[in-house]
């Protein structure tokens, strides 16, 4: 019998597996754009405990290995950012990055009143942009990294998961 994948809010004791974890998931991003010096994977251990202790992160786990992970937490005008969303490699493509999709927008709601969502990600990562304009995001712009990558912003409205979960 195989184990179910709960998720939960990522503690201190998560950070090592978190990191490890996100550095495995985003080399597949690196070699897309050809460039090893992206957010993921220039972040410190430090920085991401700062994370984990002030933002809302959440991980994935398959018995207690962390197999997924996803940060949000809001901007001064409500907005709730979200962020470095990755699944193991051998887990995706079974719905997981859309349940921690969903973790990261409700707490954002629920906790930091947020009234809409924000994330970008790379012009090049079909996947992510497939899984994004599922969960109803659209494209609002594009910008350049401080990395030189190409990223595209999207956006949807809060109320729009509300209104669809209570219909």
């Amino acid at each position: 019998m195989g184990m179910s994948v709960n998720i939960s809010a990522a503690t201190a004791r998560d950070v090592e597996q978190i990191f490890r974890l996100q550095y495995l998931c985003f080399q597949r991003e690196a070699e897309l754009y050809d460039n090893y010096r992206i957010d993921p994977l220039v972040q410190t251990l430090d920085s991401l405990r700062a994370e984990v202790a002030d933002d809302l992160v959440f991980v994935a786990r398959l018995g207690d290995e962390v197999v997924g992970s996803v940060r949000g937490f809001t901007d001064t005008e409500g907005t709730g950012l979200i962020g470095k969303l990755c699944v193991h490699p051998r887990l995706q493509g079974h719905g997981l990055g859309a349940r921690l999709l969903l973790a990261a927008e409700s707490a954002l709601s629920a906790e930091r009143a947020a009234t809409r969502y924000r994330l970008h990600t790379g012009h090049r990562s079909e996947n992510n942009l497939r899984l994004y304009r599922r969960a109803g995001y659209a494209q609002v712009g594009d910008v350049t990294g401080a990395d030189g990558v190409r990223l595209i912003l999207l956006e949807k409205d809060a109320v729009a998961r509300d209104y669809v979960t209570s219909a």
